[in-house]
């Protein structure tokens, strides 16, 4: 059987000493008989490169599929990446996954304490930590990221086992962690020159340092939902002003429960999600929900209209199209998640404060109602709270109290003892919970209101919503283009995140609300400023 052919560049195969360099050179030099060309073994241990190079080149068992026109890419991951998803590197699908030293130490340094940057380093520690352990071979050849059962993980895990040996312009500290990263990726991008060798940052900063150098670097985009919000589900649809013309002659209509049902067929189903909204103002107003998709057949139920007096819910009247849908799915029994999403003075926490004391105090369906909301500042933060969990989460719920007010004064008649004493009332129906102590919590009979939600990660979203027990409806109030959580954008807010895997769901609703209620100077600033 022929001897595989000899490497063209046998000198950067080893990191050897000059001597054994020079040896490799005079071979390169001098023909030979195949016959005598024999591998010699080397004195030196192997580089990182000549690890990398070995294992390109053996068959993976773990599954992969190479592409054929395109070599798998080298994705070099920032600390940062690790600990806004501890599951990122499952997700590079066949693409290989190389975790610089620096990120381990960063690792270790952010691993203590309770909060949940300590708590995704914990995870990933302990995910790395049974990677290493599954591992058969050499460590250097790297790990099968599929050794954990992630099927869709079809590559593998490199560590760095060597000081990286480039150097970087004069300019940049030698022991920021940062800058010792970036040194990785160009060693690896110069050793590796054949396949695309890319940095993965949450960090802006980090991207363009590293772009400055003539580094590919990019964001980490799994958890990022739409990279355009224009396109963000609105849970809102416009008919066409020949609609009945074009349906009313095979639809069907009934009434049932003390609402008033269509079943339409045609091309516009569809364009329908099950819970979306769907309105005709040409002529005589017509307002629906579509409860049910069969087919090429769908059934929208009409809207009861909150926005007569006789509606009202705790005194409150929609004063808009969106906030009418919006009171629609709050008082609806059916729907367990709604998700509000509106600028700065739409109503979204006065409707669902609103709609929640009617079904808290009124028809008494939930036991209490739960707010919560990420403690993220707008400036400064205030440091220490003195007191206990609602205590030290007051100062954050100003909103809740201003509405509280509001709603305590719609009812003139009370007089002010009356107001003072449906006031204490309220209080002791409304619990403020701290999202620190959420997790192995499960809400049963509760009204959850979590605001703010724009400045979740899905991660936090997912641990929130999970939490609900039987009877319990949650509500998330948000506005995304006012995200203060760093590393967080519009795209991979948990907010959007939700808002995109829920639609469709017929117990879920969304709405967006367009029109700003609060006052004219606040909507005239929300257009200008």
């Amino acid at each position: 059987m022929p001897l595989p052919k000899a490497p063209t560049k046998p000198a950067t195969i080893l990191v050897p000493v000059p001597a054994a360099a020079a040896r490799l050179e005079r071979t390169e030099r001098i023909p030979q008989e195949p016959e005598a060309r024999k591998p010699e073994v080397p004195a030196v241990r192997p580089s990182l490169a000549t690890r990398l190079a070995v294992v390109e080149s053996k068959p993976r068992t773990s599954g992969r599929k190479t592409r054929s026109t395109e070599a798998p890419k080298l994705f070099v991951l920032d600390t940062n990446v690790l600990l806004h998803d501890p599951t990122s590197p499952f997700r590079f699908e066949e693409h290989d996954i190389f975790l610089p030293m620096m990120t381990l130490e960063e690792l270790d340094s952010h691993k203590k304490g309770m909060s949940e940057v300590a708590r995704s380093a914990r995870q990933v520690s302990r995910t790395l930590d049974s990677l290493v352990a599954s591992c058969k071979t050499p460590i250097e050849e790297g790990i099968p990221l599929s050794a954990l059962g992630n099927k869709d993980a079809r590559g593998r895990m490199f560590f760095q086992t060597q000081a990286a040996e480039v150097t970087l312009p004069a300019s940049l500290p030698v022991g920021k962690a940062d800058n010792q990263i970036l040194g990785v990726v160009r060693m690896l991008k110069e050793r590796h020159s054949e396949r695309d060798v890319v940095l993965v940052s949450k960090d802006i900063n980090m991207r363009v340092k590293a772009r400055v150098l003539g580094l590919p670097a990019e964001d980490y985009y799994n958890d990022k939902v739409l990279e355009d919000t224009d396109i963000l589900y609105t849970g809102i649809l416009s008919l066409p002003a020949n609609f009945w013309d074009k349906n009313g002659k095979a639809m069907e209509s009934w009434q049932h429960g003390g609402f008033t049902f269509y079943r339409i067929t045609g091309p516009i189903v569809a364009d329908l999600l099950v819970g979306q909204f769907v309105y005709l103002e040409n002529g005589s107003t017509f307002y629906a929900q579509v409860r049910e998709i069969r087919g090429k057949s769908a059934v929208l139920r009409v809207l009861r209209d909150y926005t007569h007096a006789k509606n009202a819910v705790w005194g409150v009247t929609a004063r808009n199209r969106e906030q009418s849908f919006a009171l629609n799915l709050l008082m609806d029994p059916e729907c367990d998640f709604v998700t509000l999403i509106g600028q700065a003075g739409t109503g979204k926490t006065l409707l669902a404060l609103a709609a929640g004391l009617s079904q808290t105090l009124e028809t008494k369906r939930f036991s209490e109602i739960i707010v919560t909301r990420a403690t993220v500042p707008v400036g400064e933060d205030i440091g220490f709270l003195p007191g206990t969990e609602e205590e030290k989460m007051a100062p954050w719920m100003g909103a809740l109290e201003d509405n509280l007010e509001v709603l305590n004064k719609t009812d003139d008649a009370a007089g002010e003892w009356g107001r003072a004493a449906t006031n204490d009332l309220i209080r002791t129906r409304i619990r403020i919970k701290s999202l620190n102590f959420m997790r192995g919590r499960t809400f049963i009979n509760k009204y959850l209101i979590i605001d703010e939600a724009q400045n979740l990660t899905p991660k936090q979203m997912k641990t929130l919503i999970t939490r609900a027990g039987p009877g319990t409806k949650v509500v998330c109030l948000g506005n995304i283009a006012q995200i203060d959580t760093p590393y967080l954008t519009e795209g991979s807010s948990g907010l959007t995140y939700v808002v995109d895997r829920f639609k469709g769901w017929q117990h879920s609703g969304h709405i967006t609300l367009q029109r700003g209620e609060r006052s004219r100077l606040a909507d005239h600033a929300a257009e200008i400023l």
